[in-house]
């Protein structure tokens, strides 16, 4: 399979079969804040991808044999175009956004059972300080093509150096009656008008609040 194809697998998840209503694919998240001296540096994410987002990928993984360059390989491609999408995740400190670094040296791509997980640090251009802030982070995927959720309320957690001092919430939109006919009227080659926003207006926010 081509590179370009994977990273559309991956991102995209053109490989679904599935016909009508947005989303066509899942990936449940998991998150945890890296800190160092009262300040985030960073932000540790784990996708799990269900199991019709990972066939491509741990079908390719499978004809190299599993070898560890094969997953390097996967990986590094899948980060490259990530990064050059913003990580899908938006930060914003009080009430400005947060600019993030280029492609991160630590990731890795690899399997549970029979879906793919992409493990990797959100880095961040420079520290952010907690004490007396508050931060907002949505993951999403601008189409709502592919549904990116944090399944339960443990699914971020925090240090323990900061439990003391901060407090994170995780909201779940609900969308009006109008909004959600329109994304379970989309066909899987159906694309969004851009400026709808169509993800991120089911997209979760993660809250972080400092004193």
């Amino acid at each position: 399979m081509a590179s370009m194809t994977r990273i559309y697998v991956f991102l995209l998840c053109l490989m679904s079969p599935l016909a009508g209503a947005h989303p066509h694919s899942f990936i449940d998240l998991n998150a945890s804040l890296l800190t160092e001296k009262q300040a985030l540096i960073g932000i540790k994410m784990v996708w799990l991808m269900d199991e019709l987002t990972s066939a491509e990928l741990l079908h390719d993984a499978a004809l190299a044999k599993n070898s560890a360059g094969a997953w390097k390989s996967m990986a590094d491609e899948i980060m490259e175009n990530a990064a050059a999408q913003h990580y899908f995740t938006q930060i914003n400190s009080g009430g400005q956004a947060v600019s993030l670094s280029a492609k991160p040296n630590d990731y890795s791509l690899s399997r549970l059972g029979n879906k793919a997980v992409l493990s990797f640090v959100l880095p961040l251009e420079k520290p952010l300080p907690l004490a007396n802030n508050v931060i907002t982070i949505s993951t999403y995927e601008q189409s709502y093509y592919v549904d990116m959720s944090y399944i339960t309320d443990d699914a971020f957690s925090l240090p323990t150096d900061i439990t003391a001092s901060c407090k994170v919430s995780i909201h779940t939109p609900k969308p009006d009656a109008s909004l959600l006919t329109y994304a379970q009227s989309l066909d899987k080659d159906d694309v969004p008008e851009e400026d709808m926003a169509l993800g991120s207006k089911f997209a979760q926010t993660v809250t972080i609040a400092c004193k």
